[in-house]
């Protein structure tokens, strides 16, 4: 089924419903610095591969959405938005009940935003304009009139937008291809890496250089970053913490929580709490912001990992 901006979307089984507000077909051709759509979807569905002339903010309002994206698999939690400069190829995937809200910016603009993909923490300001633009007219006037300020005010929100600290990178090496993918059908494993290295013909430090050198952390904390992604997507679902922490192999809740807490600064409930309030703070700890020069782990690369693996394996790079 086709869907905004000449992507088609894949269904993957049941009933199918889409809704998109304006119909405007492909935005990348209406003539407007900032074009918004409001994108509601019902059933499980993914994209065909695609890319935009202009960047786009991709907002979660609710539900769950996977992005593969630039060489990584991100999951957006509700309240948060994907960065997707201009240009870059994309596959966008649903998981059931999902509103959207998308702006579609154009790249003389966007440009000094940033060049990567990235998750952003939507303030209440951000999310604001967000609603403004995919709710108003896409052929609003030009020139001096409100809409030209707001987009200003767009573009200064975009600037100091949070990042969300996640990052998971997917090696390319084949042993450690074969161990994160085993890991990402069954994230409860809890070999250590000298039993993962028995079981995909490497010593221990063999696998402990080559996770530092392809991914740029160890091996724990990259499970851990596993763990962590999958909890967003699976709590985003409605899940319970206590029945993610034992799909993911925790020996109770407590030490799920610990572990979220460590990596995110907050507990599971704290965290979808600030994300609906607006609340950038996260347990005290300032978040990086998109259009600063401070440095982060790369960004947020959490996704439906089952998908993105078996794609992965069937074109090896």
């Amino acid at each position: 089924m086709a869907g905004a901006a000449g992507v088609r979307f894949r269904r993957a089984g049941g009933m199918m419903s889409l809704s998109i507000t304006p119909d405007l077909g492909d935005p990348d051709m209406v003539p407007r610095s900032v074009v918004g759509l409001a994108i509601q979807l019902d059933s499980l569905r993914e994209t065909e591969p695609h890319r935009h002339r202009k960047a786009q903010l991709l907002y979660v309002a609710s539900g769950v959405i996977t992005v593969e994206a630039a060489g990584g698999i991100w999951t957006v939690p509700p309240h948060c938005a994907i960065w997707i400069p201009s240009g870059v190829e994309h596959i966008a995937r649903t998981t059931g009940r999902i509103a959207l809200g998308n702006l579609y910016i154009d790249p003389g603009l966007a440009g000094p935003l940033r060049d990567q993909c990235g998750i952003l923490f939507v303030q209440p300001l951000l999310r604001e304009l967000i609603l403004r633009f995919t709710s108003g007219p896409s052929l609003y006037p030009e020139g001096e009139t409100r809409e030209a300020r707001l987009v200003a005010v767009l573009l200064d929100e975009l600037q100091g937008a949070p990042l969300e600290p996640l990052h998971l990178p997917m090696p390319t090496e084949r042993r450690l291809r074969r161990l994160v993918e085993t890991l990402v059908e069954d994230p409860a494993l809890r070999f250590t890496i000298e039993e993962w290295g028995a079981r995909v013909g490497a010593s221990n430090r063999t696998l402990t250089r080559l996770f530092q050198r392809e991914t740029g952390m160890s091996f724990v904390r990259w499970r851990q970053q596993l763990h962590v992604g999958l909890a967003l997507q699976r709590l985003a679902a409605g899940q319970s913490v206590t029945n993610v922490a034992l799909d993911l192999g925790y020996e109770s809740t407590s030490a799920f929580i610990a572990m979220f807490r460590r990596m995110l600064g907050t507990t599971p409930t704290r965290y979808f709490t600030a994300a609906a309030t607006g609340d950038p703070e996260r347990n005290g700890r300032r978040l990086p912001q998109l259009g600063s020069s401070e440095k982060t782990p790369e960004a947020a690369n959490v996704v439906d990992f089952g998908t993105a693996g078996r794609r992965r394996s069937n074109h090896p790079s």
